[in-house]
């Protein structure tokens, strides 16, 4: 099994907040932006945050996960990835099917939090974790 990884989370790089690929577009969608984790990131939208939490709500919505790290783990066997996952992941990753999506919790030895992870399955050979910006170097070299 080999990782890839996605995104620089190098502070050295940055003399204020990061955009994300995004950024324009959330500009130009009217968001008022502030400073997150190092990027500059949408709050809400002119529409306002009621009818932005209806919406989602009765449909669907939209996050921007840009700024977050991501991990794509390749394995010849999707079930060793998953294993391998779920020694650190308390949840049932090895029944991800394809196209879909778990939230989980990545654990320490004594079952502390450490970050939280979006885990998704892509085919027969991908699984994309996704994880905070915050951790983003510790996360990392934990997966």
């Amino acid at each position: 099994m080999h990782a890839d990884t996605f995104g620089t989370f190098d502070d050295t790089l940055a003399s204020g907040p990061r955009r994300t690929p995004l950024h324009a577009l959330h500009l130009r969608r009217g968001a008022r932006m502030v400073p997150f984790s190092g990027y500059d990131m949408p709050l809400h939208y002119p529409a306002g945050l009621l009818k932005e939490h209806l919406h989602t709500r009765a449909g669907a919505g939209l996050f921007d996960v840009s700024h977050m790290g991501q991990i794509a783990l390749h394995a010849d066997d999707p079930a060793d990835a998953a294993r391998a996952l779920e020694a650190l992941i308390p949840a049932d990753i090895l029944g991800l099917r394809s196209g879909r999506q778990r939230y989980g919790l990545l654990t320490d030895a004594a079952g502390g939090i450490r970050d939280d992870l979006m885990v998704a399955r892509f085919g027969d050979r991908l699984v994309l974790v996704s994880y905070t910006t915050l951790r983003a170097p510790e996360t990392g070299a934990d997966l």
